[in-house]
């Protein structure tokens, strides 16, 4: 049996009637960039996030920089963040030529430890940036505390976790901008590149808006000093067709995970794999499977390659030890439950088309690992 780590050749399948239909509007209407499409989508994600406004954008990564950027977060500012996490994350604070300061992870959810974060804090601390890793939000409740008491603006990377909650609320209603992707391997994917933000201040939308644009409000006229960074049509309409969907797969999702888990545990497969950890009060979508393997990680990923399961590591190298950061001035050992969770964490298929039948022989090949 093959498992990849995602297919996502069944979810297009059913709906590609509809996704030709949709392409079949920007087509007719020629709206190829931003458009009626866009400006739809762009009212349906805010009603799904709870927030007023969504602004779509050419990808999550720009997302992250034009949060930033509505902040004037530049040179001499530091934004505190997480280590571990997609380049992304730290490079949207780096092109600036802000400094990102680092706060460690909580090695059971992988996110930020925000325990840690008030004695990061400094009069240059311009920003706030915790990642929900893997489809479960950081503590937000706790961190907007410490960050309203000293008045500083949170951004939540919310790239895998469109639909995670805390508190009954959704990520990206949770600080003053989400940043989200439409990576092919989100939860809610495009075909191809794209994300949005989310706000409900009316200041930061509207230079959001004009930033995605050039910086530009009126055509030609221009306010800021903005991005190209704007959604296709194209990638709006086949996004509206598969947002209704969005709730079901992330349940199946966590169906999976559950199934995995009740196959884990029964086996008594403790010593060897750290399942992931669920929160309480939240709701965790499940964008990755990351178990931890201690010592032998690489071991049973090149078994479970040979058994024609596919595997990834989220991230072999923490962002303080990447060599573009080096000037930052971070060491190995600075940052110890990141480098941990870099050496240990392998992620299994996990996407919501995925049968039982293929998640026990995931299971099975693990077993046959470890000799059980």
């Amino acid at each position: 049996m093959k498992v990849p780590l995602l297919d996502l050749s069944e979810q297009n399948r059913k709906l590609r009637p509809e996704i030709e239909a949709a392409l079949g509007r920007v087509l007719d209407t020629n709206a190829f960039i931003l458009g009626g499409e866009v400006a739809e989508l762009e009212k349906e994600l805010a009603d799904y996030c709870s927030t007023k406004y969504a602004i779509g954008c050419a990808s999550g990564s720009d997302a992250l920089l034009l949060a930033m950027m509505a902040l004037d977060v530049g040179p001499g500012d530091e934004v505190i963040t997480t280590p571990y996490s997609f380049f992304a994350t730290v490079s949207a604070i780096t092109r600036l030529g802000a400094r990102p300061v680092f706060v460690d992870i909580d090695p059971k959810t992988f996110n930020l430890d925000v325990s840690q974060v008030e004695a990061k804090i400094t009069e240059r601390t311009k920003a706030i940036q915790p990642v929900h890793l893997y489809g479960q939000c950081a503590e937000m409740a706790a961190l907007n505390e410490i960050a309203e008491s000293y008045g500083v603006p949170v951004v939540e990377d919310a790239a895998q976790a469109i639909g995670a909650e805390e508190n009954g609320r959704r990520a990206g209603s949770l600080s003053a901008i989400g940043c989200f992707s439409f990576y092919p391997s989100k939860n809610l994917g495009g075909m191809g590149d794209g994300g949005f933000l989310t706000t409900d201040d009316d200041m930061l939308a509207d230079r959001l808006f004009a930033l995605r644009v050039h910086g530009s409000k009126e055509k030609y006229y221009h306010k800021w000093v903005g991005l190209n960074s704007r959604l296709d049509g194209f990638q709006g309409a086949v996004l509206r067709v598969k947002l209704p969907h969005l709730d079901d797969w992330s349940a199946k999702r966590k169906a999976n995970a559950d199934l995995y888990r009740d196959l884990f545990i029964d086996a008594g497969l403790g010593e060897q794999t750290v399942l992931p950890a669920e929160r309480t009060n939240c709701r965790h979508i499940y964008n990755q499977f990351v178990i931890r393997v201690p010592g032998r990680r690489d071991e049973l990923r090149s078994h479970l390659t040979e058994r024609g399961v596919g595997t990834d590591i989220y991230y072999p190298v923490p962002l303080h030890l990447q060599e573009c950061f080096a000037f930052v001035g971070y060491r190995e050992g600075d940052l110890p439950e990141s480098e941990k969770a870099a050496r240990e964490s392998l992620a299994l298929p996990i996407y919501p088309e995925l049968t039982p039948e293929q998640i026990r022989y995931v299971f099975e090949a693990v077993t046959e690992f470890f000799g059980e």
